[in-house]
Protein backbone atom coordinates (compact mmCIF):
# COMPACT_ATOMS: atom_id res chain seq x y z
CA UNK A 1 0.00 0.00 0.00
CA UNK A 2 3.11 2.16 -0.16
CA UNK A 3 2.91 3.34 3.45
CA UNK A 4 6.40 1.97 4.07
CA UNK A 5 9.29 1.15 1.77
CA UNK A 6 9.84 -2.58 1.18
CA UNK A 7 13.50 -2.01 2.05
CA UNK A 8 12.80 -0.07 5.27
CA UNK A 9 14.40 -1.83 8.26
CA UNK A 10 11.05 -1.83 10.08
CA UNK A 11 9.39 -3.68 7.19
CA UNK A 12 12.28 -6.12 6.84
CA UNK A 13 11.95 -6.85 10.55
CA UNK A 14 8.22 -7.48 10.08
CA UNK A 15 8.96 -9.81 7.17
CA UNK A 16 11.47 -11.74 9.31
CA UNK A 17 8.84 -12.10 12.04
CA UNK A 18 6.32 -13.40 9.51
CA UNK A 19 8.91 -15.91 8.30
CA UNK A 20 9.64 -17.04 11.85
CA UNK A 21 6.05 -17.51 13.01
CA UNK A 22 3.81 -17.96 9.98
CA UNK A 23 5.82 -19.58 7.17
CA UNK A 24 5.95 -23.35 7.02
CA UNK A 25 7.77 -24.96 4.10
CA UNK A 26 7.19 -21.91 1.85
CA UNK A 27 3.47 -21.66 2.67
CA UNK A 28 2.06 -18.95 4.93
CA UNK A 29 -0.60 -19.10 7.64
CA UNK A 30 -2.78 -16.04 8.07
CA UNK A 31 -2.44 -16.39 11.85
CA UNK A 32 -1.09 -18.91 14.34
CA UNK A 33 -3.89 -21.50 14.37
CA UNK A 34 -3.03 -22.89 17.81
CA UNK A 35 -2.96 -19.42 19.42
CA UNK A 36 -6.06 -17.89 17.85
CA UNK A 37 -9.61 -17.79 19.12
CA UNK A 38 -11.94 -20.36 17.61
CA UNK A 39 -13.48 -19.28 14.31
CA UNK A 40 -16.35 -21.71 14.74
CA UNK A 41 -15.28 -23.89 11.84
CA UNK A 42 -14.48 -27.54 12.31
CA UNK A 43 -11.24 -29.02 11.07
CA UNK A 44 -7.67 -27.83 11.01
CA UNK A 45 -6.69 -24.41 9.65
CA UNK A 46 -4.49 -24.66 6.58
CA UNK A 47 -2.01 -22.23 5.15
CA UNK A 48 -3.67 -19.37 3.31
CA UNK A 49 -2.90 -19.36 -0.42
CA UNK A 50 -3.24 -15.60 -0.82
CA UNK A 51 -0.76 -15.02 2.02
CA UNK A 52 1.76 -17.33 0.35
CA UNK A 53 1.62 -15.31 -2.88
CA UNK A 54 1.73 -12.01 -0.99
CA UNK A 55 4.83 -13.35 0.75
CA UNK A 56 6.49 -13.95 -2.64
CA UNK A 57 5.71 -10.41 -3.72
CA UNK A 58 7.01 -8.99 -0.43
CA UNK A 59 10.27 -10.90 -0.84
CA UNK A 60 10.65 -9.60 -4.39
CA UNK A 61 9.85 -6.04 -3.39
CA UNK A 62 12.38 -6.20 -0.55
CA UNK A 63 15.06 -7.30 -3.02
CA UNK A 64 15.34 -11.00 -2.15
CA UNK A 65 14.69 -12.19 -5.70
CA UNK A 66 16.39 -15.57 -5.28
CA UNK A 67 14.16 -16.53 -2.34
CA UNK A 68 11.07 -15.00 -3.95
CA UNK A 69 11.60 -17.08 -7.09
CA UNK A 70 12.24 -20.26 -5.09
CA UNK A 71 9.10 -19.81 -2.97
CA UNK A 72 7.03 -18.86 -6.03
CA UNK A 73 8.09 -21.90 -8.01
CA UNK A 74 7.44 -24.12 -5.01
CA UNK A 75 3.97 -22.60 -4.50
CA UNK A 76 3.11 -23.26 -8.15
CA UNK A 77 3.45 -26.96 -7.39
CA UNK A 78 0.47 -26.82 -5.06
CA UNK A 79 -2.08 -26.01 -7.77
CA UNK A 80 -4.45 -28.64 -9.07
CA UNK A 81 -4.21 -30.11 -12.57
CA UNK A 82 -5.84 -26.96 -14.00
CA UNK A 83 -3.49 -24.58 -12.20
CA UNK A 84 -6.16 -23.50 -9.71
CA UNK A 85 -5.84 -22.92 -5.98
CA UNK A 86 -8.14 -23.31 -3.03
CA UNK A 87 -8.42 -20.77 -0.25
CA UNK A 88 -6.22 -22.92 1.99
CA UNK A 89 -3.73 -25.75 1.68
CA UNK A 90 -3.56 -28.53 4.25
CA UNK A 91 -0.37 -30.08 5.66
CA UNK A 92 -0.16 -32.58 2.78
CA UNK A 93 -0.97 -29.98 0.10
CA UNK A 94 -4.67 -30.86 -0.01
CA UNK A 95 -7.01 -28.08 -1.06
CA UNK A 96 -9.22 -26.78 1.77
CA UNK A 97 -11.89 -24.11 1.96
CA UNK A 98 -13.34 -22.20 -0.96
CA UNK A 99 -12.37 -23.53 -4.37
CA UNK A 100 -11.41 -22.03 -6.70
CA UNK A 101 -10.50 -18.95 -4.71
CA UNK A 102 -10.37 -15.76 -6.80
CA UNK A 103 -8.40 -13.72 -4.25
CA UNK A 104 -5.65 -16.37 -4.31
CA UNK A 105 -5.44 -16.10 -8.08
CA UNK A 106 -5.29 -12.30 -8.01
CA UNK A 107 -2.38 -12.55 -5.57
CA UNK A 108 -0.73 -15.16 -7.83
CA UNK A 109 -0.99 -12.83 -10.83
CA UNK A 110 0.33 -9.87 -8.86
CA UNK A 111 3.28 -11.86 -7.48
CA UNK A 112 4.10 -13.33 -10.90
CA UNK A 113 3.91 -9.94 -12.58
CA UNK A 114 6.10 -8.15 -10.06
CA UNK A 115 8.61 -10.99 -9.80
CA UNK A 116 8.89 -11.19 -13.60
CA UNK A 117 9.42 -7.43 -13.79
CA UNK A 118 12.21 -7.51 -11.20
CA UNK A 119 13.88 -10.60 -12.67
CA UNK A 120 13.77 -9.00 -16.11
CA UNK A 121 15.45 -5.87 -14.72
CA UNK A 122 18.16 -8.03 -13.13
CA UNK A 123 18.75 -9.90 -16.38
CA UNK A 124 18.86 -6.69 -18.41
CA UNK A 125 21.24 -4.97 -16.00
CA UNK A 126 23.61 -7.95 -16.21
CA UNK A 127 23.75 -7.69 -20.00
CA UNK A 128 22.17 -11.10 -20.54
CA UNK A 129 19.88 -11.51 -23.54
Amino acid sequence: MKFISPTDPRWKSTLKTIEKWLVEDSLVYRYLPNNAASDGMSGREGTFSVCSFWYVECLARSGDLKQARFIFEKALGYSNHLGLYAEQLGPCGEHLGNFPQALSHIALISAASYLDKRLSQETFSCGVD
